[in-house]
């Protein structure tokens, strides 16, 4: 179908504007143009209880985390968010919108990971993170109010790919099965394999063919990473015993097949898993939910998804 109109409205705001892609710029200035896009949106309404910035032990020192809590009495279930940005951008603040939604909808703690960066800090260092804080949820979860027996991971792009490698990890690691694994528009696999929605919409719809590869290239330590199961989770050769996951994908989006092949091969493996498709819509319309509706319906079904799984 044709792009929504608020999609196509966005991106021709972008090209009046005259900003660059992603692969054009550097680290440090693409960390800048993407946190004050984000910014620059109106903010989530939820009311919630509290929000504070604590630190987590991490493999190499502390790992900064923001913790929402909602209204009511706990303990809650809890959802460990992984924000995206290719694993070279975004940040707290770059997805704090999103994470106060959430938990506000859900009725959930949620708990936003700030882990490592590339190029400065490379594979393995975001997963390494991003179990380390999931761990520490399960292990402490009385900590913060929630309850170790409702624990979700989620995230948006690279945050998806970090969900699904974080399930397999507590999983073969530490005979954990999560309650639940909310991956938005996920990168599946970096083994170098096209799709066919990453060669259709390699141009014109945010998120660049070109810009997939420069995040590649500065997230990986070699082509070689790209066929570790930590990188590429589509390649597990095993995908039983997982937590239920909804999985989001937009029509125009270079990673779309890649997310609905992950989808399919989980519920091949007796996964319950929803696989939903936004027509009309582009990679990161998520995080745009305050102004745009296929966003506002992706964050809606999230919420309602996660309430009911997360339901104890």
């Amino acid at each position: 179908m044709p792009l929504h109109p608020h999609v196509e409205g966005l991106l021709n705001q972008m090209v009046a504007a005259g900003g660059k892609p992603f692969h054009a710029m550097s680290p440090q200035e693409c960390r800048q143009v993407f946190g004050g896009l984000l910014a620059s949106l109106p903010p989530s309404q939820a009311k919630l209880a509290n929000v504070a910035d604590r630190e987590v032990p991490g493999p190499a020192g502390p790992i900064a985390t923001r913790v929402y809590t909602p209204e009511g009495k706990g303990p809650f279930p809890v959802l460990v968010f992984f924000h995206g940005g290719g694993w070279v951008i975004g940040d707290l603040a770059s997805h704090d919108s999103v994470c106060r939604e959430l938990s506000g909808g859900v009725g959930a703690v949620v708990v936003s990971v700030a882990y490592r960066l590339a190029p400065e800090h490379k594979f393995p260092a975001a997963p390494d993170d991003c179990l380390a804080v999931t761990r520490w949820v399960v292990q402490n979860a009385g900590q913060i109010n929630a309850d170790a027996k409702r624990v979700a991971v989620g995230g948006d792009s690279a945050g998806g790919n970090l969900a699904a490698v974080v399930t397999q990890q507590l999983r073969d690691q530490d005979k954990i099965r999560l309650a639940a694994q909310l991956l938005i528009y996920p990168v599946a696999r970096l083994d170098g394999v096209a799709s066919k929605s990453l060669v259709e919409n390699a141009e014109g719809y945010l998120l660049q063919r070109a810009d997939m590869d420069w995040f590649r290239n500065h997230y990986l330590r070699s082509d070689a990473d790209g066929t570790d199961v930590r990188v590429s989770p589509i390649l597990a050769k095993d995908l039983s015993g997982l937590p239920p996951a909804l999985v989001q994908t937009c029509e125009f989006d270079p990673l779309r097949d890649e997310g609905e092949d992950y989808g399919k091969a989980l519920k091949a493996a007796g996964v319950p898993t929803v696989i939903s498709r936004y027509d009309g819509s582009i990679h990161a319309a998520f995080s745009f939910f305050t102004v745009m509706e296929p966003g506002r319906r992706m964050v809606d079904e999230a919420i309602r998804w996660l309430k009911e799984t997360l339901r104890g």
